[in-house]
């Protein structure tokens, strides 16, 4: 017989709890806010937590040379978008105590 399904109800509800704890960090993620920047401040991008483009501030020195200005623009945004990404890992972390379990990341906006 299976001996370990005895405790099928207690793992059901550590289950329901993470997704609890989920739910709640992910809510939280979507609030924050992240900035990268590029050319020493030139171009200043924030994303939230899910790595979504919320706000971009250009100084206008920067506009003068367009080809400049599209690659400082690329480098924040990148930028902004890994602070986020390591954000949700570190958030991860702290819910699996550590422990890698694929696609998780995704769940929480952080995925690459």
């Amino acid at each position: 017989m299976l001996g370990g399904l005895g405790n099928i109800p207690g793992l059901l509800k550590q289950a329901k709890a993470m997704q609890q704890r989920m739910a709640d960090m992910q809510k939280e993620l979507a609030s924050k806010r992240f900035e990268g920047d590029a050319g020493g401040g030139a171009v200043v991008a924030t994303v939230d937590g899910k790595g979504a483009l919320m706000d971009i501030r250009i100084q206008p020195d920067a506009a003068k040379d367009v080809e400049l200005l599209e690659d400082l623009i690329k480098g924040a945004v990148s930028l902004a978008c890994k602070k986020s990404q390591e954000a949700a890992k570190d958030q991860l972390g702290a819910l699996t105590g550590g422990m890698n379990i694929p696609g998780l990341t995704d769940l929480l906006g952080g995925g690459s």
